[in-house]
């Protein structure tokens, strides 16, 4: 009789170890977070007197993004005058971007990290105590959109 009971019951611890290593890959998936490859980069000088081609809500932000053609068009003609706009699938991909907004320092992307939806933008920046007064730094960065719902621009976040 001890048999009998013994398999169901067998049965049951392993149902419930599995389930158990399920819910824990899932839970620790879920919370991993991964590196989204930089596609293209710029950095350079941004004219203080153009933020406002910058996104609307952006404009006085350490970090944004650019999901649209037109607006990365007058965005590139003031930080990259004469020279051309490049092509980004704007259907495919968004542009990020982090510049100075207390002193005037050399930026650059050098890590996009994405968790539960929301990317975070690593830059490095040299530091100065050159006061901001015509000019930002900035740096641009092309990621591709999938899976990004939201960016983290100190503590707050912007929705894509």
């Amino acid at each position: 009789m001890k048999s009998q009971k013994f398999i169901p019951m067998l049965l049951l611890w392993v149902a419930f170890a599995c389930m158990m290593a399920y819910f824990a890959a899932t839970a620790t998936y879920a919370g991993d977070s991964r590196d989204i490859p930089i596609l293209q980069n710029w950095s350079g000088d941004y004219p203080i007197v153009h933020l406002n081609r910058l996104p609307e809500g952006q404009q006085k932000l350490r970090i944004g993004y650019i999901v649209d053609a037109a607006i990365f068009a007058t965005v590139w003609q003031a930080f990259k005058p004469g020279e051309k706009t490049p092509e980004v699938d704007f259907s495919r991909n968004l542009i990020v971007f982090s510049r100075n907004v207390d002193f005037y320092n050399r930026i650059s992307i050098f890590k996009i990290t994405l968790k539960d939806g929301v990317i975070e933008i690593l830059a490095i920046e040299t530091r100065s105590a050159l006061a901001i007064e015509d000019k930002v730094a900035m740096a641009l960065a092309v990621i591709q959109r999938a899976g990004v719902e939201s960016i983290q621009a100190g503590n707050r976040q912007i929705d894509d």
